[in-house]
């Protein structure tokens, strides 16, 4: 087991200026969702992942397009990282036909098969399970392939956790666990839930090689994940990554949010990852100030798009309200 907090990784302009580009993107989405969702145009439980951006970016960069990725139910930073379209997340959070899981889904099943994102799972830990399942598939048949699965700490008081970690170092499969914690299951912090506050502790049980990173930081992220990712494709061995990370915004937009002092997230706030990365790119000359706005334009553009996308979107038709409940011959 490690920490690590070290900015070891070199970037280029280029990289470095889209890495910045994708965290400002699901930042200022998570913000127009959250305004729609006042207006009454996104219902059901909405889920955000603001504050914590700088994981799903520095993770998902160092997987391929052949990789797969499973998440929980904040996970539209992680499809926004992994290059789906933000009108048909919008549009699927907004019930629409044209979202991405044609409205079936909303905020929580975000699903794209074509990019390898497989959920959204609404049940907390339900999907490492699968994660194990999928890697050992990849095992079976020779793939070069990593199966990435999202979670948070509240998972990792869940006995499929235990189970998933086990079997994954039993059938030795390469599954990279990411573990965003966040220091609040809903509303319960991490020392009312966990005897061990150190989650990454768990991986060793297991004889599985984990780290600890300081998930606010993005450079920090990408170091220890492709470390990790490197790991995983030499050995083909599971790997326990664990980002401590903390979510700025309420467990979800129904959150009365009475379990943690104000104090405490505007403390946080002041390690945000968006303005600290952008404050390591200008001090490294590997962007300017003509540059950060044009970017900022550019995702204030897209956002709005998704936006009008999603209410020119169509409703599907009563008559179809049955379709897909049985597979078709």
């Amino acid at each position: 087991m490690s920490s690590s907090s070290k900015k070891s990784k070199t970037l280029d302009s280029e990289k470095g200026q889209h890495l910045f580009y994708q965290m400002l993107l699901i930042r200022r989405f998570e913000d127009k969702s959250a305004e729609q969702y006042t207006k009454g145009k996104i219902r059901g439980f909405l889920h955000l992942y603001v504050g914590e951006e700088a994981v799903a970016v520095g993770v998902i960069q160092a997987l391929t397009e052949e990789d797969n990725i499973l998440s929980t139910y904040r996970e539209h930073g992680h499809a926004l990282a992994r290059g789906m379209e933000p009108g048909g997340i919008m549009a699927e959070m907004y019930g629409k036909q044209e979202g991405c899981s044609r409205g079936r889904g909303g905020s929580m099943h975000l699903f794209d098969a074509s990019r390898r994102f497989f959920g959204g799972n609404a049940i907390v830990c339900s999907h490492l399970p699968m994660a194990v399942g999928m890697a050992l598939a990849s095992k079976k048949q020779k793939k070069n392939q990593i199966t990435c699965c999202f979670f948070g700490e509240g998972a990792a008081a869940e006995g499929e956790f235990h189970e998933a970690m086990n079997l994954a170092a039993l059938w030795e499969v390469p599954v990279l666990f990411v573990c965003e914690n966040n220091q609040y299951a809903m509303g319960t912090a991490i020392q009312y839930s966990h005897a061990v506050l150190e989650i990454e502790k768990k991986g060793a049980a297991y004889g599985i090689e984990s780290t600890a990173v300081n998930g606010m930081d993005l450079m920090a992220v990408m170091d220890a994940t492709d470390k990790a990712v490197d790991k995983i494709r030499k050995t083909g061995k599971p790997y326990f990554l664990v980002c401590n990370t903390y979510r700025f915004r309420a467990h979800s937009m129904f959150d009365a949010e009475l379990y943690r002092d104000k104090k405490e997230v505007e403390e946080w706030k002041k390690a945000d990852p968006i303005p600290a990365f952008q404050d390591y790119l200008l001090k490294q000359k590997l962007i300017t100030k003509t540059e950060l706005e044009k970017i900022s334009a550019r995702v204030d553009k897209e956002v709005q798009e998704a936006s009008d996308f999603a209410e020119a979107g169509t409703w599907e038709p009563l008559e179809d309200l049955t379709k897909f409940v049985y597979s078709e011959k």
